[in-house]
């Protein structure tokens, strides 16, 4: 398994001409993970050797606007270049609880229509992840308003066995996240490549005593 990793963005705070807010990007057999999406990461993927459109899933890390602005619109570039297509997998997109409806609340307003479907899976953060005074709890956000468009996707709590939050099994890799420990809710991710069992010729170790 081949894993190539593009930082398109390492600034703090905010983007400077020579420098982009918090991005990077994961390219693993032909698809782009994307973690975080500051503002001006799409001009940042235009300098890139990157495709965009293989963009398949996208990982937040905390809801600080220099990790998620650029989210957005990033996603209705995205749609431009799409073709209407049903039977399209749905871009993943994984964050903080209180992120489906920052994009959702976001492209509505915007009257911004996505021509490919997207699912958002929060993940639900334990209070103690920051200090009390900045700990929110967007659990009941949307109760008792109908979001009839809302995109689908899981919520996902913290095992407590693993002390990790389970996001993507495959036959190759694991990921999970992770809490961090920051002013507001903010989680890492970790890639672990599953063992690869070897290839050995029995019979020619034996001849070959």
């Amino acid at each position: 398994m081949s894993l190539e990793i593009t930082f398109l963005g390492t600034g703090s705070a905010y983007p400077s001409p020579a420098r982009g807010a918090s991005a990077l990007v994961l390219r693993r057999e032909g698809q782009c993970w994307l973690f975080d999406c500051g503002e001006g990461t799409q001009t940042q993927l235009m300098r890139s050797h990157l495709r965009a459109a293989r963009i398949t899933k996208i990982f937040i890390t905390h809801l600080h606007g220099d990790h998620l602005f650029g989210l957005p619109g990033l996603l209705c570039t995205l749609s431009l270049q799409s073709t209407p297509d049903a039977s399209k997998a749905p871009v993943d997109i994984y964050g903080p609880l209180g992120l489906r409806s920052f994009l959702w609340r976001s492209l509505e307003l915007s009257h911004s229509q996505l021509l490919f479907p997207y699912t958002v899976h929060e993940l639900v953060p334990t209070p103690d992840q920051c200090p009390p005074e900045e700990f929110k709890d967007f659990s009941g956000w949307d109760r008792g308003e109908e979001l009839p468009q809302g995109p689908p996707g899981r919520v996902l709590h913290l095992d407590p066995g693993e002390d990790s939050y389970l996001l993507v099994e495959d036959e190759q890799l694991v990921v999970r996240a992770f809490r961090l420990f920051h002013r507001v809710p903010s989680f890492g991710f970790v890639l672990e490549e599953k063992p690869r069992p070897g290839r050995l010729n029995v019979q020619k170790l034996k001849e070959l005593g």
